[in-house]
């Protein structure tokens, strides 16, 4: 089977605009967690967001799309992590929409961040605003294979939270059964009144900064963002510098409830075990797990129920959903963004506002920055519905560079 390679990344959240900026914020232990300022609604004030740090009119100011009707928050964020992971990758505009580049992406909430346009263009209060058409998981997708002419396999995968790990995991697969020799995969997201209201409904959403595997977690908090990767076949890659492979993938559902995962962790041992035969790896060969890490009652403690049950204890592990907030759909891209970070620098990121540790395992996250030699990571995604995924990412031989200096090397238009 033909190598997976990941040769370019681009990705913004609440803690920066681009890779370097994200990678600052890591190493410093700085969140991007707290009050709203962008998104209005009646919980902006009283519960803390992670809010991407630039307005929609600015998003839109630094991009120079051919049209920008229609496009909502969720879009402009997409195309600003799109177009650093193509310029990082150094690919032509002829191989971005030649035929042999799949484009996979996800988003669970989409254009539906314009709640209050969404709701009068659907009673018909309005006239028909230029949104009408942008409501969808899938217009983002839409809207890039317009902008960038895409010729290739183009999908869209929601699968709530896993959505953008599942891409990563298709992109792979589609270049190892030689249906395309480049793949373009991740996710966006931002936040709106439709997923404020809809989470808070499930009393999840916490009104301080998010505690993941601390046992007086109070729930999860909110975030936006989007990261794409560059995924390319060891046929084409070249003298290309490579930052990672996609080694494994492993995906699973338990079937147990709409929003919840079952206590036994059956879906989230199955979905790692999984990804280890994939990759062909034992346990003992994975350094550190970006987990899911949501701070909500059930992932956390099903979670480390999981882990513990693979690997018979607890590899170093964290959450950097305590800097991000849960980004839902773009969750697994940004994940699997910080994971190669992870190998490419070799460091590992304090997970935050962890105190007191989850009994009966009494397992402390990540507490500090610290270097570690880190060649194999996992990195988990769970979603709404019981759909559990993994990704096993591995460190390539050639010569690591840190992220930052390569960020600050290449030019972005």
């Amino acid at each position: 089977m033909k190598k997976v390679f990941v040769t370019g990344m681009g990705v913004i959240s609440a803690i920066g605009n681009n890779t370097a900026e994200n990678l600052d914020h890591l190493r410093s232990g700085k969140t991007g967690i707290g009050p709203a300022k962008y998104v209005k609604s009646n919980y902006g004030q009283s519960h803390p967001f992670a809010e991407v740090k630039l307005s929609t009119d600015e998003l839109k100011s630094q991009l120079n799309l051919k049209t920008t009707y229609g496009l909502t928050r969720t879009d402009y964020i997409a195309f600003t992590a799109l177009k650093e992971a193509i310029a990082h990758s150094n690919i032509t505009p002829e191989q971005v929409s030649s035929e042999q580049t799949a484009f996979i992406s996800a988003s669970t909430i989409g254009g539906m961040c314009n709640a209050d346009e969404l709701y009068e263009d659907a009673n018909l209060i309005s006239s028909g605003s230029e949104f009408v058409e942008s409501y969808t998981g899938s217009t983002h997708t839409l809207k890039i294979a317009k902008e960038y002419e895409l010729s290739g396999i183009v999908d869209v995968i929601n699968t709530a939270c896993s959505s953008s790990a599942n891409t990563i995991m298709l992109g792979a697969k589609l270049i190892k059964s030689g249906r395309a020799t480049r793949a373009i995969v991740g996710g966006t997201d931002s936040i709106g009144k439709f997923s404020i209201n809809g989470f808070n409904s499930l009393q999840i959403m916490s009104d301080t900064p998010c505690a993941p595997f601390d046992a007086n977690r109070k729930g999860l908090n909110l975030g936006e963002g989007a990261a794409y990767l560059i995924l390319e076949s060891e046929d084409i890659v070249g003298d290309k510098e490579t930052y990672a492979e996609i080694l494994g993938y492993g995906n699973s559902n338990d079937a147990f409830h709409p929003s919840s995962l079952s206590e036994d962790a059956v879906g989230v041992v199955e979905c790692i075990s999984r990804a280890l035969k994939s990759a062909q790896i034992n346990p003992s060969e994975v350094d550190y797990i970006n987990t899911h890490g949501t701070a909500t009652g059930n992932n956390d403690m099903t979670e480390l129920t999981g882990i513990n049950k693979v690997f018979n204890g607890f590899p170093p592990f964290n959450s950097t959903k305590s800097y991000t907030g849960h980004t839902l759909g773009a969750a697994g891209a940004i994940e699997a963004v910080y994971s190669i970070l992870s190998i490419n620098n070799n460091e590992l990121f304090p997970s935050l506002n962890c105190n007191t540790p989850i009994e009966p395992f009494n397992e402390f996250p990540i507490k500090e920055h610290k270097k570690a030699e880190i060649k194999t990571v996992l990195s988990n995604s769970f979603g709404f519905g019981g759909n559990c995924s993994s990704l096993i990412i591995r460190g390539t031989e050639c010569e690591k560079v840190a992220m930052v200096e390569c960020n600050n090397e290449k030019k972005h238009d």
